[in-house]
């Protein structure tokens, strides 16, 4: 097969010897290429370059939004895509049941790789951006904008400046009393106003260490979109959410403060006064007045273990 890897050489656990160490294993019996990225950005167009050029499966070794960008440039075509964890979280490889080392990482990507484990599936896109696990609209964009902000202190201390961040802005940074949007489905028909919306490609949400925190149960690459969206955000409402989402989940369906919807194939989110912010797969993109939301089906090839290539995201 003719491989290409992607590596983010400031990604946080993509070391140069971790790097020498994928390249041996992938180069031993496939025609493999390497590239680094060096900007926002650059990995859609090397995938978009490598899906052109004929190549069989874009590999990338960094975090989420590195792997985010090259499915990007891969959408739409019948190149596969396949992540190894380099970032911080690896939220979308660990949710395809990808051990969260690289070694092992790369044993089982060479096993699916022999027997063409290869899985077609859906993304959502937002405002012409795609994402594969979700999207966030509102409070948690806020906090991602601000951990951006200090890059270099969340390459090595990533989970307890984003823990930090958000208590910070919770308690401090946040309107918790005009919500900032509304959500509109495609006949015009607002659903309610929101504080912070998460729109869900898979289960689970994100992984705070070991483990992961599950918003939805409604979400897997089998189904379209699910929506969850807190209407309130006061203190007793925020902590219930959160101790289910640290559980199974199955509570936050009862939260009152809280609602949710499954199977959406298009949604929009409004501003009610001024921008609000938004994020994919873990990038900031800025603030909006509008957001148009929609589900891509049968969009994007994955290499999947072997033993994950029926129902992918559980």
């Amino acid at each position: 097969m003719r491989l290409l890897l992607i590596v983010n050489p400031t990604a946080s656990s993509m070391t140069p010897r971790r790097r020498v160490q994928i390249q041996k294993m992938l180069g031993k019996n496939h025609r493999l290429e390497v590239a680094e990225t060096y900007r926002r950005g650059h990995a859609t167009r090397l995938a978009r370059s490598a899906a052109a050029e004929g190549i069989d499966v874009v590999i990338v070794a960094a975090g989420d939004g590195t792997l985010n960008e090259a499915a990007n440039g891969l959408v739409g075509t019948q190149t596969a895509l396949a992540p190894l964890p380099g970032g911080s979280t690896n939220v979308f490889a660990r949710t395809l049941g990808i051990p969260n080392s690289v070694g092992p990482a790369t044993d089982l990507l060479l096993e699916s790789l022999a027997t063409k484990s290869i899985k077609r599936v859906g993304v959502g896109i937002a405002n012409e951006r795609h994402f594969l696990f979700h999207l966030g609209v509102g409070f948690d964009a806020g906090v991602i904008a601000q951990v951006e902000r200090h890059h270099w202190i969340k390459r090595w201390f990533a989970h307890s400046v984003f823990a930090v961040t958000t208590a910070n802005s919770y308690f401090r940074n946040f309107d918790r009393t005009h919500p900032p949007y509304r959500v509109e489905l495609p006949n015009k028909q607002s659903v309610g106003e929101g504080f912070f919306s998460v729109v869900s490609n898979t289960r689970p949400y994100a992984f705070f260490g070991i483990r992961p925190l599950t918003i939805t149960r409604d979400a897997g690459f089998d189904r379209a979109l699910a929506l969850t969206m807190f209407r309130k955000f006061d203190y007793l409402s925020t902590l219930a959410a959160v101790a289910s989402a640290i559980g199974s989940g199955k509570r936050l369906s009862k939260n009152k403060a809280v609602l949710q919807m499954a199977d959406l194939s298009d949604l929009s989110f409004v501003a009610t006064h001024g921008p609000f912010p938004y994020q994919v797969d873990g990038d900031f993109l800025g603030e909006v007045e509008r957001l148009e939301v929609s589900y891509v089906p049968n969009s994007l090839s994955l290499i999947v273990p072997t033993s994950t290539s029926k129902p992918v995201s559980r």
